[in-house]
């Protein structure tokens, strides 16, 4: 009889310990084997359990035949090496060789015949697979040895949690240098853009239309005074609201087969009116206002003066000989004209007044601002200084109580050491280009011109402009700010920038002088 009877108590089969994986130390998670570790526990097990028949030499030497050819001779002791199931990952002890031949005599193996023998001999050979080569692959796939299972794979065959992934220090860098470059891209864009808007629209054709459509609404009046051209006529259509811009008329008038005529006087005109609609308004007689003149918002005397004159039919000479004598209007003791005191506003004064008379008129509604903005008489005269410095220098309505706050902030000692306002509004007035704001470097180095406030410090001397009651409003009541520069750089729209250093102001200087050079009617 054979040895190899079946293990029937598990406690006592030494193939049990294939059954159960090795414990941790933490508690009674296997810890899975790898396949070849698992292989050579099932084959040392299985020798184990099948001890050596006993064998009688003798008799075995006399009738034992030698093997043929072709044929392996089988070690009582040894058995073959498990096969193992690539398709389906089963491995199983194999049987010995069918091709090994029998042994004679009493100590040969006899044939298994009987069927439960069979049975018998099979469950000796097979054993079942462990649990980590259910999960693990055919060892023939890698004739390189084992292949050790992944950490993280060992802990999630062991029930354990899913490893996590670790975010690499690689992607946080290249989310932090994204963002530093597309900044910079940002910003040097925001700078070009600041720099050269004007040239960008034009190139790219995202200009605004610079002209309005219809016929207008509203009311305007507009001077035309004698020896007004058609740069003169257009600003001052400009200047009142009723063209979109000055380029929109002036050329249209260049457009022109003929010259049209105008004719001195005060026209009632719309606001926003094409300028097709207001050439068509300023050419019919029907629109011409009698005894009426228009002073706009920062218009000088010397200019102002040949407007009264238009709408009032009395000789220039005699306004002129008239606001010499100042004192006789009662301005201020520090007045040496009336500049500064000719309120702006559209006048329609009776027929048969002389020349004090008319200007009087003017004075009076100065003064009536004046105290209707809460100006005592003994505060008139800086507070119209100031104004009349905003009203020439600031654009839109919003910016004249940042201007005002600008200047005010250069006459502090603490802000602005040298006290130099350095406007160019006032060099321009001291010179008598009253109709422009630009200088030249030699006007700004001229001491002798007591109006220039890049060589004065200090408040300009006298008014440069006659202000209204918004520049008077933002003289009394400046906006919080630390700003020390400002330039308006598109003189038609009166779009200004305020800078606190000079780095920004010198950036938009250069906007400025780009925009200049595209309109020299400016120059």
């Amino acid at each position: 009889m054979s040895n190899l009877t079946p293990q029937n108590n598990p406690a006592d089969d030494p193939l049990a310990d294939l059954f159960t994986s090795e414990r941790n130390a933490a508690g009674d998670q296997p810890v899975p084997l790898s396949r070849r570790e698992a292989r050579q526990r099932r084959e040392a097990a299985e020798a184990a359990s099948t001890p050596p028949e006993p064998v009688d030499e003798d008799a075995a030497s006399d009738t034992a035949e030698p093997a043929p050819a072709g044929s392996r001779s089988v070690d009582a002791t040894s058995v073959d090496a498990p096969s193992t199931a690539a398709s389906s990952g089963d491995s199983s002890v194999g049987e010995p060789a069918a091709s090994a031949t029998p042994l004679s005599g009493p100590t040969s193996r006899a044939p298994e015949s009987d069927d439960s023998e069979s049975s018998a001999s099979r469950a000796r050979t097979m054993t079942i697979p462990a649990f980590e080569d259910l999960l693990a692959e055919d060892d023939t796939a890698n004739d390189s040895g084992p292949q050790p299972i992944h950490r993280g794979r060992r802990r999630a065959l062991a029930g354990g949690e899913p490893p996590k992934r670790r975010r690499g220090r690689r992607g946080l860098i290249a989310l932090i240098v994204s963002i530093v470059v597309v900044g910079g891209l940002v910003a040097c864009a925001a700078v070009v853009w600041t720099s050269y808007e004007p040239q960008i629209r034009k190139v790219l054709g995202w200009e605004e239309p610079n002209d309005y459509e219809g016929a207008g609404s509203g009311e305007a009046v507009v001077m035309v005074n004698e020896g007004d051209i058609g740069e003169d006529i257009a600003t001052s259509l400009h200047d009142a609201g009723v063209t979109k811009s000055f380029d929109a008329f002036y050329d249209l008038l260049l457009a022109q087969p003929t010259q049209p005529e105008f004719f001195p006087g005060a026209y009632k005109l719309k606001l926003k009116m094409s300028a097709k609609s207001a050439l068509a308004a300023l050419t019919d007689e029907a629109n011409r206002m009698e005894d009426t003149f228009v002073i706009p918002e920062g218009t000088a005397e010397q200019d102002a003066l040949p407007s009264i004159a238009e709408g009032t039919g009395i000789p220039l000479e005699e306004l002129q000989a008239a606001a010499a004598d100042v004192a006789s209007f009662g301005l201020p003791a520090e007045a040496t004209s009336l500049e500064g005191f000719l309120f702006p506003a559209t006048y329609s004064l009776p027929d048969g007044g002389d020349a004090h008379a008319v200007l009087q008129t003017l004075v009076n509604r100065s003064f009536q601002a004046l105290d209707d903005a809460g100006v005592k008489p003994e505060d008139r005269w800086k507070t119209i200084v100031l104004a009349s410095l905003i009203q020439k220098e600031a654009g839109l309505r919003d910016d004249y109580y940042k201007v005002s706050r600008v200047f005010l902030n250069r006459l502090d000692p603490a802000q602005w050491e040298s006290g130099l306002l350095q406007s160019d509004a006032t060099v321009a007035y001291g010179t008598g280009n009253t109709h422009r704001v630009s200088t030249t470097d030699a006007e700004r180095a001229d001491a002798s011109n007591p109006y220039n406030t890049y060589v004065h410090p200090g408040m300009v001397v006298r008014p440069i402009s006659n202000p209204g009651d918004l520049a008077i409003d933002a003289a009394l009541h400046p906006a919080d700010g630390p700003w020390l520069y400002f330039v308006t750089w598109n003189l038609d729209s009166g779009e200004t920038i305020f800078s606190t250093t000079q780095e920004e102001h010198e950036a938009a200087v250069d906007k400025w002088l780009s925009w200049m050079d595209e309109h020299p009617e400016y120059q």
